[in-house]
């Protein structure tokens, strides 16, 4: 099954590669000949990931599928959420937004935090959502160099590492992406 996956950042395109494993042949909003900025305007993950999906299939007829993800930090009352790539400006910086989030945290307590992935999926006419969610803390500085994002204040529950300390095997077993696409790889393999 070849499939759309509507996103041009190449770490997650590798990350979402190595965990479909070959089971899908995935094309790159590049491979398509899509070199625009897919707007992500929604107030929501669900929406930003349905808007890019939706663009794919409206302007460029092929089946597809998008994500968005963000970080929801409790004490921050979800921030950064929807915003968590432009968090500290429009720069889309990820030590700007790592910075930003271990100063908004320095005089709290509560340090629980939330990766959540949406995947919304346009197959023959009709759209499917998956949401993976990976809990754990906010430490309190950057650790470890694989990854990318907020990797590396993220630590994982039931794990002494954070993300970007992690083996990408293992990483790909657990993170908010892999369980979305876990989901997406079910129900792509139910339907065959």
């Amino acid at each position: 099954m070849q499939l759309v996956f509507a996103s041009n950042n190449l770490n997650k395109i590798k990350e979402i590669q190595g965990i479909l494993n070959g089971s899908i042949q995935l094309l790159s909003l590049e491979d398509i000949g899509c070199h625009e900025e897919i707007p992500e305007t929604a107030n929501t993950i669900e929406g930003n990931a349905i808007l890019k999906a939706n663009y794919v299939t409206e302007k460029y007829g092929y089946d597809c599928f998008a994500d968005d993800t963000g970080l929801e930090v409790t004490a921050l009352n979800g921030e950064p959420g929807v915003y968590s790539a432009r968090y500290a400006g429009e720069q889309r910086n990820a030590d700007d937004n790592m910075n930003k989030l271990l100063e908004a945290l320095s005089d709290k307590e509560d340090r629980s935090a939330q990766f959540k992935t949406v995947i919304a999926l346009n197959l023959k006419g009709k759209q499917h959502l998956f949401t993976g969610i990976a809990k754990g803390n906010i430490i309190f500085e950057k650790t470890g160099n694989q990854g990318f994002g907020y990797d590396p204040v993220f630590q994982p529950e039931n794990y002494t590492e954070t993300f970007a300390e992690l083996a990408s095997d293992i990483k790909n077993k657990i993170s908010h992406r892999a369980k979305a696409t876990h989901q997406l790889i079910d129900f792509l393999n139910a339907g065959k």
